[in-house]
């Protein structure tokens, strides 16, 4: 059961004041947080995550990155939870979130919410590539910074410090310049512009409501080539023809596409590969081996 700091909710100048706690239970699916389902007195029912205080940054920045995908939503296709608060309440980190009931199984709005999501933010982008400050992709560090250059800032801002971390267990750097260098014109050649993305976009992170809409949570957000999230829907399953259906009829992608695939689950492989070790390091050896040549060659 949680400690001290749900008391923090109900004080004279608490988020909840004049409420009480009728309930509250854990969850499960947590992956580096403690999750919770809180019931009110009023009949509110909140999602919680907490976690030792010293990961409260960790949670603003999920804050920050649900804010962004909300701002570029159409609410009647997708639902991103609006934070209720972000702080440390009695020594926890903790982020409220509005409590979603979750049931239905179509992904059609999904996918078409998702690519509008993407359509809609670059015809607005800030004409570069990044984020204002360093975010997080699970439990790792996604470094922030920003660059007009597509190819270089997926090459030296999310490759390659990932691929620093992987030396550690035995990955040589240098036996893949030669495509760390080929691969910034490849990846421009089809000229991408900014979209806000989710970043993070395997099934655990996405939901159907029970009336159809969609659900994004647990975002990694920054401003990106759209094709790295749906790369990434592809990268674990979870993701129905549906859901890719939808998508194609909004925003269809390029042709090309497929060919971009893998080098942009790479990231994922070689951060899994740093956090979990064990049969990721392999699949990240054998796609480099693989994109070497495909690419190079």
């Amino acid at each position: 059961m949680p400690d001290h700091w749900t008391n923090s909710l109900f004080i004279q100048n608490g988020p909840f004041a004049g409420n009480t706690l009728e309930n509250i239970s854990p969850v499960s699916g947590g992956c580096i947080h403690q999750a919770w389902r809180i019931e009110l007195s009023d009949g509110q029912k909140i999602f919680a995550k907490t976690n030792h205080k010293d990961l409260l940054n960790v949670l603003e920045v999920e804050a920050k990155g649900l804010k962004a995908l909300k701002k570029w939503t159409n609410n009647s296709l997708i639902t991103v939870p609006e934070p209720l608060l972000v702080e440390e309440l009695s020594g926890r980190a903790v982020l409220l979130l509005p409590w979603l009931e979750l049931s239905g199984d179509d992904q059609t709005a999904l996918g078409q919410g998702l690519a509008l999501m993407h359509q809609k933010s670059a015809k607005h982008n800030p004409e570069k590539f990044g984020w204002e400050e360093d975010g997080y992709i699970g439990k790792g560090i996604q470094p922030g910074g920003w660059l007009a250059n597509w190819g270089e800032y997926f090459v030296n801002m999310r490759l390659i410090p990932q691929l620093k971390i992987a030396s550690q267990w035995g990955l040589r750097i240098e036996d893949y310049q030669a495509i760390l260098i080929a691969l910034p014109s490849f990846l421009n050649e089809h000229q991408p512009s900014p979209s806000i993305v989710h970043g993070d976009l395997w099934g655990g992170n996405a939901a159907i409501l029970q009336d159809g809409r969609g659900v994004l949570i647990d975002p990694a957000a920054w401003w990106a080539d759209r094709e790295v999230d749906i790369a990434m829907t592809k990268l674990f399953g979870g993701f129905s023809k549906k859901f890719y259906a939808g998508y194609e009829k909004v925003w269809p992608l390029p042709t090309s596409a497929q060919k971009r695939v893998e080098i942009y689950n790479l990231y994922h492989l070689i951060n899994h590969a740093n956090l979990f070790g064990g049969s990721y390091k392999e699949q990240c050896l054998r796609t480099l081996k693989t994109l070497k040549g495909s690419i190079i060659n």
